[in-house]
């Protein structure tokens, strides 16, 4: 196959519509911004457009293009157009060498379509997770399973998540297994230490997160008086960062708020919120990256779902999928609080995720793709075009 060869940094377009996006892209970005071998473009959706701007400058992320695409309780085909078309322009405009998308997010299944459109190879970030029900999480297992069909390079956080991607018919030789960029980032921001955590007694410390679509409505309303009886103990502080979907908030606010042990608060920007997380004793959640987060930090997370694609925090002992029924959130936030033993056993069991370089991996697989020496720097004879073959492209 015959291939331009360029001796300009390979571009590569980064596209993030939310915070969990913008977390777990946060190191790429900046390590491929201090690299001569890449230029990066990072490309917003605005999909959760306020939490974007309150961490992007503080994760020294800048940002090339942001497209404006939410409206209020707008459907999902509808953001899947949008998105589509939008980030469709910004690609045909750029012509990047690659594009990088993270997760499982609408942003993330358009990013990757508006580049397979284009004839653009992609790398998936977080490649591999799986439920094995496809509408759970939703619509983010669906999402992940068409990614990748689409992706280049498949960085898997785990070697669980690469087994599935090759017990799917991905070729072996574009999975990779690097842990996960979310434990570098955090680690990068506890080094900074300019977070503030929102505890503010020696009570026990509970931090709860909650947004997931599946649990909105009557199952989050049970599991906001779950949560009330939780604090009702007297000995139990609570902090809940609410999301601003107003789904969320419809079902929580009348039940968590004005209780004297709980502490209600607007998003977190990300250093605040790590280091709440580092602060607190226990966490309750529904949300993905928190489950990698706590295990780094010796926290016990209960999650609140009936599946989790993360089940090596579960395997590990870290984390336990406790499921959204009232009675049994109740019940394990209290064994955990009350046995000194079983809350040892989940605070040491160590994070099965990463070791806080999955960044330098992902960076020394691209540079070694494209033809760069990662470690000389030599910027000569990089290969913008990728070999014919499944989930490559070529446009020689």
């Amino acid at each position: 196959m015959s291939a331009d060869l360029i001796t300009a940094p390979v571009r590569a377009m980064l596209v993030l519509g939310t915070r969990p996006e913008a977390i777990k892209l946060a190191p790429v970005a900046r390590a491929m911004a201090l690299s001569p071998l890449f230029e990066p473009l990072v490309v917003t959706t605005g999909q959760h457009r306020e939490m974007l701007q309150q961490m992007l400058g503080l994760l020294r992320v800048p940002v090339h293009t942001q497209l404006d695409v939410m409206r209020d309780r707008q459907q999902l085909s509808t953001l899947t157009a949008r998105l589509v078309d939008g980030l469709g322009e910004v690609v045909r405009a750029e012509r990047p060498d690659l594009v990088v998308v993270q997760g499982d997010t609408t942003t993330a299944l358009t990013g990757a379509l508006a580049a397979f459109y284009e004839h653009i190879p992609i790398a998936h970030v977080e490649a591999g997770l799986r439920t094995g029900v496809l509408d759970n999480p939703f619509p983010e297992e669906l999402n992940r399973r068409l990614i990748g069909r689409m992706a280049r390079w498949h960085f898997a956080p785990t070697q669980r998540a690469a087994d599935h991607l090759t017990a799917e018919g991905v070729p072996g030789a574009e999975v990779f297994t690097t842990g996960n960029t979310v434990i570098d980032n955090l680690l990068w921001v506890l080094e900074e230490g300019t977070g503030r955590s929102l505890f503010r007694t020696r009570l026990r410390r509970v931090l709860v997160t909650l947004h997931r679509r599946e649990n909105q409505g009557t199952v989050m309303r049970a599991m906001g008086r779950a949560l009330r009886r939780l604090a009702d103990r007297g000995d139990v502080e609570m902090v809940l960062p609410l999301h601003k979907s107003p789904a969320v908030r419809e079902a929580l606010l009348p039940e968590l708020a004005g209780h004297p042990h709980i502490e209600i608060a607007e998003p977190l920007g990300y250093l605040d919120f790590s280091a709440t997380l580092a602060a607190c004793d226990l966490v309750l959640t529904d949300s993905g990256g928190i489950q990698e987060e706590a295990p780094t930090l010796g926290k016990p997370a209960l999650v609140l779902r009936t599946t989790t694609e993360r089940p090596e925090a579960v395997e590990a002992g870290a984390a336990r999928l406790v499921g959204t029924e009232p009675e049994s959130i109740l019940e394990a936030a209290v064994h955990l609080l009350d046995d000194p033993a079983a809350y040892a056993r989940m605070a040491t069991a160590g994070n099965p995720f990463g070791d806080g370089r999955a960044t330098d991996r992902i960076i020394a697989q691209l540079a070694e793709d494209f033809g760069a020496d990662a470690e000389d720097g030599d910027t000569a004879e990089l290969v913008t075009t990728r070999p014919e073959g499944p989930g490559s492209y070529s446009t020689a």
